[in-house]
């Protein structure tokens, strides 16, 4: 039987497959950098630093749901918003999948043990100084969860589905350093996904399911 364009299995092979494609340029061509090739040169010129996001897909049924978190309010950067779970690259990581991983288990509970990394997208460059490595994984079915309350306000899950739809991407637009800046968004039951995390949720789409 076909896999389902939607299941874990089917986003394991597409994962595997456009991982091996990336090159250096990459970032420029996709998301958010796309809709903003005006912010290239800025972001090239900044410091930025390591940190990685895991893009953690549940192998259930036909179709896989990605995780998502809620930021609290108190966070210095990006509060209230949105986020794959992550965060900084730290010196005992010994690659950006053991960062992501790591995250993801200090911030919502998820049990390494349980997370197999199948992919990476393109470096996302972050006007807010970070170099995003967003890794793609599977998760097995059947975790249970464990917020960190200083992090993280609240989880939940969205059907890739849903996401790989691109008539569920809306665009908005704002002002960043004087000039307009274009992003994406995905409003899901009453939550709105937007910012960073849209645009890396918008490279899957452009990377795997265009």
């Amino acid at each position: 039987m076909s896999l389902s364009l939607y299941s874990a299995a089917e986003f394991r092979k597409r994962a595997i497959a456009q991982t091996q494609t990336i090159t250096a340029d990459s970032w420029r061509d996709t998301g958010d950098a796309k809709l903003n090739p005006a912010t290239i040169p800025h972001v090239e010129e900044m410091k930025l630093k390591d940190a990685a996001v895991l893009v953690a897909a549940i192998d259930e049924g036909e179709d896989a749901r990605l995780i998502f978190t809620q930021r609290t309010a108190t966070l210095r950067k990006h509060s209230g918003q949105i986020a794959f779970p992550g965060g900084a690259v730290d010196d005992e990581d010994h690659d950006v999948e053991a960062a992501a991983a790591r995250e993801a288990e200090e911030e919502i509970g998820l049990d390494r043990r349980l997370v197999e990394p199948v992919g990476r997208l393109p470096d996302y460059m972050a006007l807010s100084g970070f170099r995003i490595t967003p890794v793609l994984a599977v998760v097995r079915p059947g975790f249970s969860l464990n917020l960190n309350p200083t992090e993280v306000a609240d989880v939940f899950e969205v059907p890739l589905s849903f996401l790989m739809d691109p008539a569920n991407h809306e665009m908005g637009s704002g002002v960043w350093l004087g000039s307009e800046r274009h992003y994406y968004r995905m409003p899901y039951e009453g939550r709105n996904i937007w910012g960073i995390t849209a645009g890396i949720v918008r490279v899957i789409y452009e990377r795997l399911y265009a």
